[in-house]
């Protein structure tokens, strides 16, 4: 695994930190199983929001939970390394449950990045970021580039 990769614990000592040098902390999630140009444009403008930019990746039961048991096609490890391997990453974390909320919870980033297919009431911790005086970024999304869209055009 690369270096990325943290454990929760690992994500919480890291972000408090920086939080203590005035970096801010962004945090975005996803299941990111099959990486297209659509995920690289939003992992850009999410680092664009900050300097510290922490990606927390379904895990393989987590995908299957929220997809239906044909996903996730990309195994937690590769996506694992396919996200960790994108420049504009700091750090990677997996988790299990179906949402990223306690995890947004224990974290407390300083901005919340999701892809512009959320609404903003939508975004699962929005509440907890904007409580503490963070910002909620929806990025622009780009027509055509989302996993679902992509393993449909396979299909066909």
């Amino acid at each position: 695994m690369p270096d990325k990769l943290k454990s929760v614990a690992e994500i919480i000592s890291i972000t408090a930190e920086a939080r203590k040098k005035g970096l801010k902390v962004v945090f975005t999630n996803g299941c990111f199983d099959l990486l297209h140009r659509g995920h690289v444009h939003i992992l850009r403008q999410a680092k664009a929001a900050g300097d510290l930019l922490i990606v927390a990746l379904n895990s393989d039961r987590s995908v299957s939970r929220i997809k239906g048991p044909r996903r996730p096609v990309m195994p937690e490890t590769d996506r694992v390394e396919l996200i960790a391997a994108m420049e504009m990453v700091d750090y990677v974390v997996v988790f299990d449950e179906p949402d990223p909320y306690k995890l947004i919870d224990a974290i407390r980033p300083n901005v919340l990045a999701k892809g512009g297919d959320w609404k903003i009431e939508e975004v699962v911790g929005a509440d907890i970021v904007e409580r503490d005086g963070g910002q909620i970024a929806v990025i622009p999304y780009l027509k055509g580039f989302s996993t679902s869209e992509i393993i449909e055009r396979i299909r066909n």
